[in-house]
């Protein structure tokens, strides 16, 4: 991740999604396209986040989540997961202070009990460093899934005594793993798949979908920005007419 921000290539200025939510798709499908192994495709992937992130903090992206490993990615291949791992170690040890340079807050979300003690370790300490910056917010889920979060924020309110008939949508947000943020403004899907793949589902009630055939570690600020030009363009009713919010904003 370099000090120099790049510029926005084509979104306008006004109306920027507040929380982008990225399911990073197409790392194995570009290595497989280059003849390479399809570790080589997680490996530019990584490059492909310092990219989005740094357009994100250009453009006043406040909450960027990324889609890095899902409770499902345990039935790949043992050594693929196994590389996976060892590259997620790799990436919180050498951006961690990059991170506090560019005033990002690092979160790390998902069921982390798998994970050993090391890495464990390195998530809490990543966290703590960069718990203070003031800048984007950004969330990587890792070993997570939407229908878990649901359910360990269902337990958790039952740990804290409510009964059934007390419980509210306000209460079981505030147990979801990512209560700090407000629900995403926009998903994107690299990859050319059309799905939301057990990512955020509480959360992405109101969001506003693009999905793209670019794979990942191809996309870029410029892609991003194509992004938020379609984001742009919508017109976001949450239940009301378009009437309505002409006459709200009068």
């Amino acid at each position: 991740m370099s000090k120099d921000l790049d510029k926005p290539a084509r979104a306008e200025s006004g109306n920027i999604p507040e929380h982008i939510a990225i399911i990073m798709d197409g790392n194995g499908r570009w290595a497989k396209q280059r003849l390479l192994p399809r570790f080589a495709g997680h490996t530019k992937g990584v490059n492909a986040v310092n990219k989005v992130v740094e357009a994100c903090c250009n453009r006043g992206v406040r909450y960027l989540t990324l889609f890095a490993f899902s409770s499902e990615n345990w039935r790949r291949p043992p050594e693929e997961v196994s590389l996976l791992m060892k590259l997620f170690r790799k990436v919180l040890v050498l951006e961690i202070n990059n991170m506090c340079q560019n005033n990002i807050r690092l979160k790390i979300i998902g069921d982390l009990s798998k994970f050993d003690t090391e890495l464990k370790q390195l998530i809490q300490n990543a966290e703590e460093k960069t718990a203070a910056n003031t800048g984007l917010t950004l969330t990587i889920c890792a070993n997570y899934g939407g229908r878990w979060d649901i359910v360990n924020a269902c337990n958790e309110l039952i740990r804290d005594g409510l009964d059934q008939d007390s419980i509210t949508e306000e209460m079981l947000s505030s147990k979801l793993s990512m209560a700090y943020a407000p629900p995403p403004d926009m998903l994107i899907r690299t990859g050319g798949e059309a799905r939301i793949s057990n990512f955020l589902l509480w959360q992405m009630a109101y969001s506003e979908f693009f999905f793209t055939d670019t794979y990942w570690p191809d996309f870029d600020g410029k892609s991003l920005d194509e992004a938020i030009a379609s984001f742009q363009k919508r017109e976001r009713r949450f239940g009301r007419t378009s009437e309505q919010l002409l006459e709200s904003s009068e």
